[in-house]
């Protein structure tokens, strides 16, 4: 029986002992309590307490923690949107004591911190804004959480604005507004195109019509100087103006139905086509001609005797003016000047 209490002594002990020690992970803090009182923190390691007067009333982690909190609220114009916001934060180690003891429920407290400033800044903004602005909502939910939650001993690290999302409808219609929005660009793109492409068609064409003028110009030039050298070796050897020009008509002509004859594929008809076709060509030309000239010279004619009527000296005759008292003088002078005469 002696025996079986000493061993039971020393299961005891040994149970104390072993009690005795306790180990804190990396990370984290401990908090031992005396009685019910608060007695230490203890850091990462092994460590001693005494067994039934000293406990481990709780342990903290220290590590950076994330806390999701989705939020639904309305905009400016009314639209309801679900915001989600991470906050990201963790205990200061100096200030563990007032992180563990007065703070019961630190997540519910910062989800109601982040509640109340987004539901103050959102309703100010429009839907487009809050997009943009998002990073200007988070700077505000994390200087509210700082304020407030440093007192406890806690940290915000940051928080961020993970997700906007507006309601299906609105969603839908926002996607048609950019539909629009770029079918609009596009059209306009397109049109831009098409009037760079109708502009330099445009211009490419008056360029060549321009050396298409320029061509033909001096092809008739050359024709002109080509025939007047015809006509002066004509002369030369005593052909007259008329028949030379008769010559060169008749030549060019059928040097024309020769090339048109040519043509396997050609289509063209030459009107009118007989043997007496240039010489009546030359004779309506001449005819034409000489017409033309009389009539230039009947104008000139008649322009003349326009400018001589008008430079003619007008005759005033005076409000009293009596016709047969003048004819009577007229002839009794007549009558004074045959008598002094004979």
């Amino acid at each position: 029986m002696e025996n079986l209490g000493i061993y039971f002594i020393l299961f005891i002990a040994f149970i104390i002992f072993i009690l005795s020690f306790f180990t804190i992970k990396q990370q984290t803090a401990g908090i031992v309590e005396r009685f019910g009182k608060f007695h230490s923190i203890r850091g990462a390691g092994l460590h001693l307490k005494i067994p039934v007067i000293d406990k481990i009333a709780g342990r903290l982690n220290l590590k950076i923690q994330q806390l999701d909190v989705l939020i639904e609220t309305k905009t400016k114009e009314n639209v309801f949107v679900k915001i989600k916001v991470s906050v990201q934060f963790k205990v200061i180690p100096e200030k563990v004591y007032e992180a563990f003891y007065k703070l019961e429920f630190p997540h519910d407290q910062i989800t109601s911190y982040v509640f109340d400033v987004v539901r103050a800044e959102v309703p100010k903004l429009r839907l487009d804004d809050v997009f943009e602005r998002k990073d200007d909502i988070a700077i505000a939910v994390k200087r509210e959480l700082n304020e407030a939650m440093s007192t406890y001993g806690y940290d915000i690290i940051n928080t961020l604005i993970t997700d906007i999302d507006p309601d299906p409808q609105v969603k839908n219609a926002m996607n048609r507004i950019n539909a629009a929005d770029r079918e609009k660009s596009a059209a306009e793109y397109e049109a831009e195109a098409q009037r760079i492409r109708i502009v330099a068609k445009a211009k490419a064409e008056a360029e060549s019509k321009r050396l298409q003028g320029q061509g033909i110009a001096d092809q008739r030039r050359e024709i002109a100087r080509g025939l007047v050298e015809s006509v002066d070796i004509l002369n030369n050897v005593g052909i007259n103006s008329q028949e030379a020009s008769a010559l060169i008509v008749v030549t060019q002509h059928y040097d024309t139905l020769q090339a048109v004859g040519s043509e396997t594929k050609s289509n063209l008809i030459m009107m009118p086509n007989s043997p007496h076709a240039a010489t009546d060509m030359l004779t309506n030309m001449t005819a034409s001609f000489m017409a033309s000239n009389q009539l230039m010279q009947q104008n000139k004619e008649e322009d003349k005797k326009k400018k001589k009527e008008e430079k003619k000296p007008e005759i005033i005759v005076p409000e009293n003016y009596d016709e047969d008292e003048t004819e009577q003088k007229e002839k009794t002078q007549d009558k004074n000047n045959r008598k002094s005469n004979k």
